[in-house]
């Protein structure tokens, strides 16, 4: 045992110097293999609750307190599974989970999965064509939303209920969601548990993958069973605190694959305190954590900077915090270097991971004789990975950058009704085409240097380019465009459209932008626009967006 930087002991991984194998090109997790279990009739929920640990409160809210304890998750889930098997929804139904953050969150999530139907969380303030076009792609059948988009969801001719954002509501205002809820389940009967495998689908994200338009990821039981196991198991048995001691809190969307695998689930299965935010503000995140003591904050580079900011306009020191763990987007040096500065009693880890993945790749681990706060970490336990040269697909050794490509047991099964998309993206021996340009250093730490894929993360959102291109084309005064990102230190990225005029037109930038705007959430908008003559195209017509960043000052290469 060694003492980490908090003062907490810590095991420390294995000094190899790398575990790369020059014969096949494959790195492997320096950390032992995990068991994943092999139970063909295993369900994620199943395995969730089959955990034994002193946990009290799993849920609190962290504005009204009001909270659900581990006593009772287990029987809401269950009555939630139960009412809506009584309302007709089956097994492999879509259920479309159109929510911001709430206790009740992870209670619906769970109740969807322990009913063997399909759950697809979405941004709730996304627009009504996004929904619409998601409920079609999915074959969703019905919405668990908020009450006030309720209208709008059976306006689409699709079944909608209102959830609240607590279980201190009224019935009255509530009446599907009571009645569900409240479903006594038979006290002579087994539990309300369809028979799921582990191979069965579980959950559908939407993802824009390497490139083009956004796609249905989808998940199993066994993708999400591997993720407890391999991402919050794992990290939890890397210390030697007891994990029902810490409190957690939770800023960031449950909708993303970042915060449904930590916040809905996999600290579930540890006993751990999660403290909810329905959506970040600083003064509330520093008031929060004072007053549940948080010991933990998974986070996006603009929450990081937000921290920064509140220490110098509020004072506070965060006493309680142990770890900030950074992920869904990269931070910067002067970020990192201006957190530690300012927290030095913080344990700053970066990590990696990705909607294809199940959220599992790398984790950061500091020890007082490696702190490698700019690497994503060491690849997690039971995962492989490569690095292919982008000219001829040859696999790298340590030191020599190119595309990442990822192996393990939390690889998605594929995208929905893509098989195209899906033999690009997973290919030969399962192996996953991540899009991004990586290297390892010779202990097995992870570095990501840029993405190949279009990809642009505002905030830690996606954003797939080609859906923004897709509302400029139909534009009359647009001949051609490209949109790409451009660094902000704020927000991380921020789309930028390249747009080549009709001929004897007069178009501004601001009309290009209200054009585009009106019709996406706040998170997709286009926030600068570039005249050109022309885009940089390969022969075969497609257009080099490294080119259009490489063709801007102060670009990142």
């Amino acid at each position: 045992m060694e003492t980490d930087i908090t003062g907490r002991s810590a095991l420390v991984p294995p000094q190899i110097p790398t575990l790369y194998c020059p014969a096949t090109g494959i790195y492997t997790s320096k950390h032992p293999k995990r068991a994943i279990p092999l139970e063909a009739n295993l369900d994620l929920v199943s395995f969730l609750f089959s955990h034994r640990h002193s946990g009290d409160q799993a849920l609190v809210d962290s504005h009204t307190g009001d909270s659900i304890s581990y006593t009772s998750l287990q029987s809401l889930v269950d009555s939630f599974a139960y009412g809506l098997q009584n309302m007709g929804v089956g097994k492999n139904h879509v259920v479309m989970i159109l929510l911001p953050n709430s206790i009740l969150f992870p209670v619906v999530l769970l109740g969807v999965l322990r009913n063997a139907s399909v759950a697809t969380p979405m941004n709730p303030i996304n627009t009504i064509n996004d929904i619409k076009k998601q409920l079609d792609s999915s074959g969703s059948t019905l919405v668990l939303t908020s009450i006030e988009n309720v209208p709008k969801i059976q306006s689409l001719g699709v079944g909608a209920i209102a959830i609240p954002q607590t279980l201190n509501y009224d019935p009255h205002t509530f009446p599907t969601f009571n009645t569900i809820i409240n479903s006594d389940v038979p006290k002579n009967a087994p539990k309300p548990k369809p028979k799921i495998k582990q191979s069965d689908p579980a959950a559908i994200l939407y993802s824009s993958g390497t490139s083009g338009p956004c796609k249905g990821v989808v998940i199993t039981h066994q993708n999400l069973i591997s993720m407890v196991e391999l991402f919050v198991k794992f990290e939890a048995s890397l210390y030697k605190d007891d994990s029902c001691k810490n409190v957690y809190l939770a800023p960031i969307p449950m909708f993303h694959i970042y915060g449904m695998s930590l916040f809905s689930i996999g600290l579930l299965s540890l006993g751990t305190m999660v403290v909810v935010m329905k959506r970040f503000q600083a003064k509330e995140a520093v008031r929060a954590i004072e007053r549940y003591r948080v010991t933990h904050l998974p986070t996006v580079p603009p929450i990081v900077a937000a921290l920064i900011r509140a220490k110098r306009d509020l004072g506070c020191d965060l006493g309680s915090l142990k770890q900030v763990a950074c992920g869904a987007a990269p931070a910067s040096q002067k970020l990192i270097n201006d957190f530690l500065r300012v927290f030095p009693h913080v344990d700053f880890i970066q990590g990696y991971g990705m909607t294809e993945s199940t959220a599992v790749a790398t984790r950061g681990f500091n020890t007082p004789s490696c702190k490698k706060y700019t690497s994503v970490g060491l690849l997690a336990p039971n995962m492989e990975a490569k690095i292919i040269d982008l000219e001829n697909g040859n696999c790298l050794p340590p030191g020599s950058h190119g595309e990442l490509l990822l192996r393990g047991p939390a690889i998605m099964k594929g995208y929905l009704n893509d098989e195209k998309a899906t033999s690009e993206t997973i290919v030969d021996g399962g192996w996953l085409r991540t899009g991004d340009l990586a290297h390892f250093d010779n202990e097995g730490y992870l570095y990501i240097l840029d993405r190949l894929k279009d990809t642009i993360k505002y905030k830690g959102f996606q954003i797939a380019p080609a859906d923004l291109e897709a509302l400029l084309l139909v534009h009359p005064d647009i001949a051609d465009v490209a949109v790409t990102s451009e660094e902000n230190e704020e927000t991380g990225e921020i789309p930028v459209a390249f747009v080549v005029r009709r001929s004897g037109i007069s178009l501004s930038s601001s009309q290009v932008m209200d054009h585009v705007n009106k019709q996406v959430a706040p998170y997709k908008k286009v926030r600068k626009v570039v005249f050109v003559d022309s885009l940089p195209k390969s022969p075969t017509g497609k257009v080099l967006r490294r080119l259009l960043k490489i063709s801007r000052p102060n670009s990142k290469i």
